[in-house]
């Protein structure tokens, strides 16, 4: 397979274009054919014009790509080599939705034809790629796994918003269904993939490697944000405590925060739900998840509670919420738990006000029913600086005093990214 790839006799498909799925295919098409499926059209042709609709990528990295962007289905069996990098959510229940990498698997199963490789990159639970991608591959195509195709899993390793740890930059593992189809997986990546390629023993391994990497991350930061309700409790500051225990060699630099996004606030509940399987109840998981899903509700609480606390009416207050996106220096607002927030002030009846340079304000009101303001204001009475984008860490408190009013302004800082006000003129509170 590798040697035909190489000669560009057959191509490798990418389904899927969003974060994960499109700069991976770009790197696949520096070296081979690449075929870019992806189901949203609009996309389709913002990536023919060489534009990121994720706002990831500069037009550069579309130069010198042999790479055909389609949303018809039938230019999947042009490929021999399929990549499914499809997202994989959970519902309003936090179940995981494995909708759209079951139906990526039906579409590719349609296409698929004797010799050809399927792997996955959208991180699952340990057992789904054979346990439930691999049955609609066989029943659609009318082949077996190991005579007729081969199957891999290469979990992803993007971070949105990194400019310096690129994909090609980034350890890859992959994984086989077989001896053979490791070997050849590993070659395709190992031709894109500067920083080498580790090559787990088992598809399970790497499905299960990828899902606690998140999971670890979940669980530290739950940690920090479970002492930093407690020293709020104490009356000292959180930062100050984490740079003091900082100074000892193996202490993990964490922080605490809000954790949304489509990775950490995610992945946790694919091993969840295995482990719910299996009739074990993951208790350490679980608080995790809980401490880290009811920070919004905690942050607004503290809001309304020092609103209160220094004579404004919550009711007749203005606040604003700079920054709604998921994480700093991206566009991406799915999963924000900024929202949930901004819904909590709502639910005292705050007036809130948001901003972000990052966030479209048309998908902020489609996926949200939130508006963002055209201008910030002069009144408020609150500042709550929610997300680390660059520009808001370049602002200080004379740039705060022209936006707010009254004897004792609030400024939250949830990622504590301003060193504490000399005067008494603020009211400052973090994380």
């Amino acid at each position: 397979m590798f040697k035909e790839l190489e000669k560009k006799e057959k191509a490798i498909s990418v389904i899927g274009l969003g974060y994960v799925g499109l700069p991976l295919a770009l790197a696949f098409a520096r070296k081979f054919k690449v075929i870019g499926f992806d189901i949203n059209e609009q996309r389709v042709a913002m990536m023919r014009n060489g534009e990121d609709p994720s706002k990831e990528l500069e037009s550069d990295a579309f130069e010198g790509c042999d790479i055909t962007f389609t949303a018809n289905l039938e230019d999947l069996k042009k490929a021999h080599f399929h990549v499914v990098a499809v997202p994989t959510p959970v519902d309003e229940h936090n179940v995981p939705d494995l909708k759209p990498v079951l139906k990526a698997s039906e579409s590719v199963g349609k296409a698929l034809k004797k010799g050809d490789y399927v792997v996955y990159e959208s991180t699952v639970y340990p057992g789904c790629t054979e346990e439930d991608c691999q049955p609609i591959l066989e029943n659609l195509s009318g082949l077996q796994l190991g005579s007729g195709f081969k199957m891999g899993y290469s979990p992803e390793r993007i971070n949105p918003g990194d400019k310096e740890h690129t994909i090609e930059k980034i350890l890859k593992i992959v994984s086989g269904s077989d001896a053979e189809a490791l070997e050849e997986v590993a070659k395709v990546y190992g031709a894109v993939i500067h920083a080498g390629i580790y090559k787990a023993s088992c598809i399970k391994v790497a499905e299960a490697a990828k899902v606690i990497e998140n999971t670890q991350r979940d669980l530290n930061i739950a940690f920090m944000n479970e002492l930093s309700i407690i020293f709020d409790r104490l009356g000292i500051d959180t930062k100050e405590v984490l740079d003091a225990a900082g100074t000892k060699w193996n202490f993990l630099r964490f922080t605490p925060g809000l954790v949304g996004g489509h990775c950490i606030g995610v992945d946790p509940y694919y091993l969840l739900h295995k482990a719910n399987e299996l009739d074990y109840n993951a208790q350490v998981i679980t608080s995790g998840r809980r401490i880290n899903d009811e920070m919004p509700a905690y942050i607004a609480k503290r809001l309304v509670q020092l609103l209160i606390q220094n004579g404004k009416n919550p009711g007749a207050s203005k606040v604003l919420v700079m920054g709604v996106t998921f994480k700093e220096n991206v566009a991406d607002i799915r999963n924000s738990k900024v929202v949930d927030l901004i819904r909590e002030l709502m639910q005292f009846s705050v007036n809130v006000h948001i901003t972000d340079p990052y966030a479209s304000p048309n998908e902020v009101a489609h996926e949200y029913k939130l508006s963002l303001v055209d201008a910030v204001s002069n009144d408020y009475d609150a500042v709550l600086v929610a997300v680390g984008h660059e520009q808001y860490k370049k602002l200080d408190f004379a740039y705060f005093r022209t936006i707010t009013s009254g004897d004792k302004p609030i400024l939250m800082d949830i990622k504590a990214m301003y060193a504490k006000p000399e005067n008494n003129g603020w009211v400052y509170w973090r994380l």
